[in-house]
């Protein structure tokens, strides 16, 4: 791909290959996502039966962002369309080549009636959003989806926002090491660590932090032996935000990696890391790890309790009592227990954030229900007619609705 450098194996992996197992398991599973769901009736509403029909929102509006600019255009696109809706799809200018492609692959494919791409930037986004729409869906910063959650309120649109946040990868001392720093590497280095669910740091119990930071710099040395000349190494997208990224790094002690070459930035490791330091106040959307230690689960806890809560939250730990905690006192969009990233490719798992990470999820069957409207209906028969309910209210009546409803 060449709008961030990817190589054919990682444009397939994050990809179109991700969009085609979408789209196949959609339309596999499309007959029964249609279909209205029965429910139970209670018996003060007898003779009836209950049910919930799905229906498309009407005409919905997606805006993508640059980092995956096809899979985070085309995955809601197959949502929306299996929920009968018609689409307006707004990509990424960050991403000419790609925005490019894909006006042309939907401009053959689907009537413009149904399906338009809208190209540009900053105005057409603009203008976009002062139109009344039946839904917005949007992915992208926090910032920006605060502006499109307000301009949605003027007319009441529902939202959609899949945002992002410091996700963290958690590293306990029981843990696998080497096989968690492989794990890490590769979810931060997969996109040059451009992906919303990459792990954004790395908290590691002081008393292996050594071991640690010693696999970790084998494996990004392993994934990239080239550093930043490694060929197929995904690049920032534009001198922007290679810029922000440089400026991120200024201060900050880097264990391995930092060089660049063009818009790369080989995988860089950072130690040691305060929470208050400059690189810990926003998302890092690049190749560069901090990695911060704790000297207790209680404190780690706390410490994380006190931020915005992430999109995603990575576990690394054989204690089964220190994932319960980790899960019961942590709020996080998703995420993987001694793993990184892969909780996306399961069409089963709703994706989304929580709080400052976003609202609403999709991916398989929440993905229609996302892009549906559930209407609830009840169908009361025509041959008998209980007359509990009409006037006079009777003792009688009075005694019977007490038995009914309670």
């Amino acid at each position: 791909m060449a709008d961030l450098n990817k190589s054919d194996f990682e444009t397939y992996m994050t990809e179109t290959g991700i969009v085609l197992s979408e789209l196949t398991h959609t339309i596999s599973k499309l007959s029964f996502y249609m279909k209205a769901k029965s429910v139970p009736t209670p018996l003060v509403l007898y003779p009836a039966k209950s049910f919930i029909s799905p229906h498309p929102y009407g005409v919905c509006l997606i805006i993508s962002p640059w980092n995956y600019p096809f899979q985070l255009i085309v995955n809601p696109m197959i949502a929306a369309i299996a929920a009968g809706n018609a689409i307006i799809l707004k990509p990424s200018a960050y991403a000419p080549q790609t925005a490019s492609l894909l006006k042309k692959m939907i401009a053959e494919t689907f009537d413009e009636n149904y399906v338009q791409v809208i190209t540009g930037g900053r105005d057409e986004n603009n203008a976009l959003l002062e139109q009344k729409w039946d839904l917005i869906f949007f992915t992208g910063s926090p910032a920006v989806g605060r502006v499109v959650m307000e301009r949605a309120s003027q007319n009441l649109t529902p939202v959609i926002l899949e945002l992002g946040g410091k996700s963290p990868a958690i590293v306990t001392k029981d843990a696998n090491l080497s096989l968690a720093a492989k794990r890490i590497a590769f979810g931060k280095i997969l996109n040059a660590g451009q992906t919303c669910v990459a792990p954004d740091f790395a908290y590691v119990d002081a008393a292996v932090q050594e071991k640690f930071l010693s696999y970790l710099a084998f494996y990004f040395n392993k994934f990239a032996p080239q550093g930043e000349k490694t060929n197929d190494l995904p690049k920032i997208i534009n001198k922007k935000h290679f810029d922000r990224l440089q400026d991120l790094l200024k201060g900050e002690s880097i264990f391995f990696g930092g060089g660049t070459d063009g818009e790369k930035i080989a995988p860089t490791v950072l130690y040691p890391v305060s929470f208050h330091s400059k690189i810990m106040q926003e998302e890092i959307f690049g190749p560069i790890l901090p990695v911060l230690t704790y000297t207790t689960e209680d404190e780690m806890i706390q410490h994380l309790q006190l931020k915005a809560h992430p999109l995603a939250l990575y576990l690394f730990t054989s204690n089964l009592k220190t994932e319960k905690m980790v899960l019961n006192n942590l709020q996080f969009g998703g995420g993987c227990i001694n793993d990184t990233i892969m909780h996306l490719a399961n069409h089963n798992l709703p994706f989304g954030g929580v709080g400052n990470s976003g609202m609403g999820a999709y991916h398989g069957e929440r993905g229609f229900k996302a892009f549906s409207h559930e209407r609830s209906i009840v169908k009361t028969s025509t041959f008998l007619d209980i007359p509990l309910r009409y006037r006079p209210y009777t003792s009688l009546k009075n005694r019977l609705l007490r038995i009914f409803l309670k």
